[in-house]
């Protein structure tokens, strides 16, 4: 194997290519003839940073490639949420650009200051550390894969639910570049997008990319007359690739993306409790009025990876990063014109982290050791004004003005080996030890006049409802342990351990003055209200067992796992009476780890090659499919009120049922390929908090994607149309609930908010795209 060829193994964490056109495992191809006598590809991975046959890692995985993803016509990173066992990936409520993600039921639905995501985000490597602007759109792209349960004794920082990776194409050693696409669909779609490279020598060459994407909106605000639900983003990435000799190879690359979309602004479910303004007849319309800022988003980043080969055993790696964004947005919660629950807001996020690996590989014995450090801030202020609700009690212009900064330090070792006991059974065992350090400055304020300073308003101060500071630190570790069975050519199977940990920190949006007396004195002590404040880390032991089958045209990949999920994170907002008048005139958040859950379920997935001659021209005829289960149920759940309400919550945004298949036929024409993909996207019935309520919980629907693509013999052009939703279904990935949902009385403001985001409409897109 040459250097260039390790190099690019090492440094991505899985296969850059699928054997599958949208529901794959990571892959890398060797040709052999299969069992069955028919041509056949091996499937192998890097999962764990070496490369072995998919049979014999004990994980369970599922990837796309670069090109897979341009024939299904994949427009950002949620849509691998559609066809992948077990995982959910939406736009967050009120952005256009941050996500929310979640794994086998474990995951972050809050995107402010203070809470890490359950799910890892991973561009080149490099973990994220927020959700804003973490909806990574789909170019220049060599794969994108899900990680299914706890990770971190292999790479990163660790993750309790799993992860996701997003990973760029490398640099041509050997000769110039050129890709351009271009797509113009429904809703006055037009993106194009140029990528390229070029090598200045034989041993360093530079290259980039760049995306203009954008789309009018699927419906309009009837207020501000903006669109509602458009596009308008601008990306860029560069770098540049020097290989000195054959042990060295460094890669510095740097991207940015600037998000000019409008406001993205709820659908109101119920009439106006004061106006009496009714529900709109189009979900994609809004009636929010607030537009005292303007909506955007900017991010950017630089990475540097060396990579040393001392022999044909050991290697090093070091990824050094960097990155920051900030984030501008009008969420009008009660979709409406008046300032009933406006809340203007600014997120500002920076990390830098350093990550050191060595690595061996032997004939019998393998392994990862590292080293991982990063230091990161996340900072939010937001108004919360409630004007008719101030007016109405002498307080016109009445605004909750909440400022929160949270600082993670954190470091971390760990390691995973893995050796062969004999020749059909193998062992891995890992660890990481990590230490967490936070610090918080939560204050929020109370002021009349309307909007605050950061939002163009002078108003006037009249009382601070909290002015906290604290710090904490937190230690653990983390196993892992895996037993793979190789029975034979055609079948292995597995068993892993594996444990997850999510830290601590504290909720910027607490408000100190609302502690309750724990200890019933009479007397809130500061140690009460740092109770209050902060939270602990949350913990999941997981245990796994799994069957992959391989015959060459039939696969499978077959998981059973459970998982015992101790000390939850329940975040929560709650209405405060701050004069006893009986009116909530402000809220606090409440974060509490007053749950525990047990979560277990089902993923199979695979892929049948029906023919490989149907009409005896060389075409072919696959059928690929992912099919979860999951059955999850709290044991215990804790409410602000002191009280076990386990037997009335479920696991939010996890349907119990997620399945999909897609048939793909290709068939030669005319000195090319056609490919012709159908898919159908099941998810059962969800929840989009951990108490159902069905005027706001999603029930099951099917998504129907479609793609016809022309390749040339080439590979130079490639032509497609792709429709996605075409039966135009109408479901909701995202909402705010400030109502009682028994009565619908209002619970903060007077207007009463229960609104609702909806995912996309049915469009059509047709796609030129040339490669040189």
């Amino acid at each position: 194997m040459t250097h260039r060829n390790r190099s690019v193994r090492l440094a991505v964490l899985l296969a850059s290519v699928s054997l599958l056109p949208v529901i794959a495992a990571p892959v890398a191809a060797q040709d052999e003839t299969s069992s069955m006598g028919e041509p056949r590809d091996t499937v192998t991975v890097t999962a764990r940073r070496r490369e072995e046959s998919i049979m014999d890692v004990p994980l369970s995985v599922t990837a796309f490639s670069g090109e897979a993803l341009e024939t299904a016509g994949a427009q950002d990173i949620t849509f691998v949420g559609q066809t992948t066992p077990n995982v959910t990936l939406e736009v967050s409520r009120g952005t256009n650009s941050t996500l929310t993600a979640f794994i086998r039921g474990v995951g972050q639905q809050d995107p402010v200051a203070g809470f890490e995501s359950g799910v890892g985000l991973y561009l080149d490597d490099v973990y994220l550390n927020r959700p804003q602007a973490a909806v990574l759109d789909i170019y220049d792209v060599q794969a994108i894969e899900v990680l299914r349960g706890p990770q971190g004794t292999l790479y990163g920082r660790n993750t309790i639910g799993g992860a996701v990776k997003y990973i760029t194409r490398r640099l041509d050693p050997d000769a110039p570049t050129l890709n351009a696409r271009l797509n113009i669909g429904s809703y006055e779609q037009i993106d194009a997008i140029v990528s390229g490279s070029v090598p200045l020598s034989e041993t360093f060459r530079v290259g980039g990319a760049v995306a203009s994407l954008n789309r009018g909106g699927y419906g309009s605000n009837l207020v501000t007359g903006e669109d509602n639900y458009n596009k308008e983003v601008l990306a860029f990435r560069a770098s540049a690739e020097f290989e000195p000799n054959a042990q060295w190879f460094f890669r510095l690359s740097g991207d940015t993306v600037t998000d000019d979309s409008a406001p993205r602004q709820g659908h109101r479910l119920i009439p106006g409790a004061l106006s009496g303004a009714p529900v709109l007849n189009d979900v994609y319309d809004t009636r929010a009025g607030l537009n005292v800022v303007d909506q955007q988003v900017e991010a950017s980043g630089g990475t540097l990876l060396a990579e040393y080969y001392h022999d044909d055993n050991w290697s090093f790696r070091s990824v050094t990063a960097y990155r920051e964004d900030e984030s501008t947005t009008p969420i009008d919660f009660d979709s409406l014109p008046a300032d009933d629950l406006d809340v203007p807001a600014i997120y500002e996020n920076d990390q830098f982290s350093q990550e050191f690996q060595i690595l061996y590989e032997g004939d019998r014995i393998s392994g990862v050791g590292g080293v991982y450090y990063l230091d990161a801030n996340a900072s939010t202020v937001f108004d919360v004004v409630l004007g008719p609700l101030g007016s109405l009690i002498g307080l016109p212009g009445l605004n909750a003005q909440t400022f929160g900064d949270v600082s993670t330090e954190t470091w971390s070792v760990f390691a995973d080996i893995s050796f062969d006991l004999n020749d059909w059974v193998s062992a891995s065992i890992g660890g990481r030890y990590t230490n967490d350090e936070r610090t918080s400055r939560v204050l929020r304020r109370t002021y009349i006049g309307g909007f605050s300073e950061f939002f163009g308003g002078n108003p006037i101060l009249i009382a601070t409802t909290s002015d906290f500071q604290g710090s904490a630190e937190w230690e653990d570790f983390s196993p892992r342990a895996s037993l793979n069975f190789t029975i034979n050519d055609e079948n292995s199977l597995y068993g892993a351990y594996s444990q997850g940990f999510k830290g601590g920190s504290f909720d910027p949006r607490g408000q100190t003055t609302a502690t309750p007396d724990f200890n019933g004195d009479g007397n809130v002590t500061a140690d009460e209200i740092f109770q209050f404040m902060g939270f602990d880390p949350e913990e999941v032991d997981s245990y796994e067992v799994g069957w992959r089958y391989d015959n060459g045209r039939y696969r499978h990949a077959l998981a059973v796992f459970f998982m015992d999920y101790k000390d939850v994170q329940i975040p929560g907002s709650v209405g405060v009476d701050t004069d006893g008048d009986g009116v909530n005139d402000t809220f606090t958040g409440v974060t509490t780890n007053a749950a525990e859950a047990e979560i277990r379920g089902l993923e199979y997935e695979g892929s049948l090659l029906v023919s490989d001659d149907v009409s005896g021209r060389g075409d072919s005829l696959s059928l690929d499919w992912a099919i979860g289960l999951l059955d999850g149920e709290y044991g215990t759940f804790i409410n602000a009120f002191g009280q076990n309400i386990s037997n009335q919550v479920e696991i939010q945004n996890t349907p119990d049922v997620t399945a999909a298949a897609t048939l793909t036929y290709v068939t030669p024409v005319r000195n090319g390929d056609l490919t012709i993909l159908n898919t159908l996207a099941y998810r059962g019935d969800s929840t989009q908090f951990e108490i159902p309520f069905d005027r706001i919980d999603q029930d099951a629907f099917t998504l129907w994607n479609a793609s016809i693509v022309w390749d040339s013999d080439d590979g130079r052009w490639q032509f497609g149309l792709h429709g996605r939703n075409l039966t135009d279904e109408r479901y909701i990935v995202a909402g705010y609930d400030f109502v009682n949902n028994t009565t619908l009385a209002p619970e903060l403001g007077l207007e009463g908010t229960l609104t609702a985001f909806y995912g996309d409409p049915r469009t059509v897109t047709g796609t030129i795209a040339f490669r040189y």
